[in-house]
């Protein structure tokens, strides 16, 4: 398969569908769940999408491992080259790699106005034409809501599409009726999409909770396969 063609094919277009066509720029969408369901996994599979279709990806870490990271992208690259034999998948990895930067920072020690500027300067001075940010491994707890305006105002300012994880607490997080998760209703406002996923059985299921400033359980119709750690079809 050509790599054109996986773009059509791919699962993410039906998890854009889902969203109304995608998150859009200046636009934060969130993924959330207790810690080991896979947030990262989904994260991470999204950026490859981005890059597949030649838009460029900037990664933010705040993990103290910047090889994990790496390894995400490698597995999820075989992953789905292997699933859907790309063609030529050396050359298409060699390209898609120039296009993505991973950056590390310790939130205990930067304050975000420090974050954001250590960021633009690489977008900025380094001629990165990043169009997607991936943050993964934010504390909420570590943050003031001020923190998310700043990103937002800053998503605005550069024109890009940015998805995050949340690490919900303990082993069985409460949800309200809606199926928005309990402990982030007083920061709703400040996502524009939050997807939520949460075990079904042996499956790990994905659901939207917040469209664009609609808030409804919606499942996406997508699973996040828990042995190539991709997001698949039901």
């Amino acid at each position: 398969m050509v790599k054109e063609e996986l773009n059509k094919r791919t699962p993410l277009r039906v998890f854009e569908q889902s969203i109304h066509g995608g998150l859009g720029k200046g636009n934060i969408g969130a993924l959330a769940s207790r810690k080991g369901v896979g947030k990262t996994a989904c994260l991470v599979h999204i950026a490859m999408d981005k890059l597949f279709r030649n838009e460029p990806v900037l990664h933010v870490s705040f993990s103290s491992r910047m090889d994990h990271i790496v390894s995400w992208y490698e597995d999820t690259f075989k992953e789905i080259a292997q699933k859907r034999s790309l063609e030529q998948a050396m050359e298409v990895h060699d390209e898609i790699i120039r296009s993505r930067i991973i950056m590390n920072f310790n939130q205990k020690g930067l304050p975000m106005t420090g974050i954001l500027k250590s960021i633009e300067t690489m977008i900025r001075e380094g001629h990165f034409p990043a169009r997607c940010m991936i943050v993964d491994g934010f504390d909420l707890s570590m943050s003031a809501p001020e923190d998310l305006d700043r990103l937002k105002q800053f998503a605005q300012a550069l024109g890009l599409e940015v998805w995050m994880s949340l690490s919900l607490k303990g082993p069985d997080p409460v949800f309200t009726d809606q199926g928005f998760p309990r402990e982030l209703e007083s920061w709703q406002e400040k996502f524009d999409v939050l997807i939520s996923l949460r075990h079904k059985g042996k499956d790990v299921e994905l659901s939207v909770v917040k469209d664009h400033g609609r808030i409804t359980v919606s499942p996406m119709n997508l699973l996040l396969d828990t042995k190539s750690l991709l997001i698949v079809e039901k």
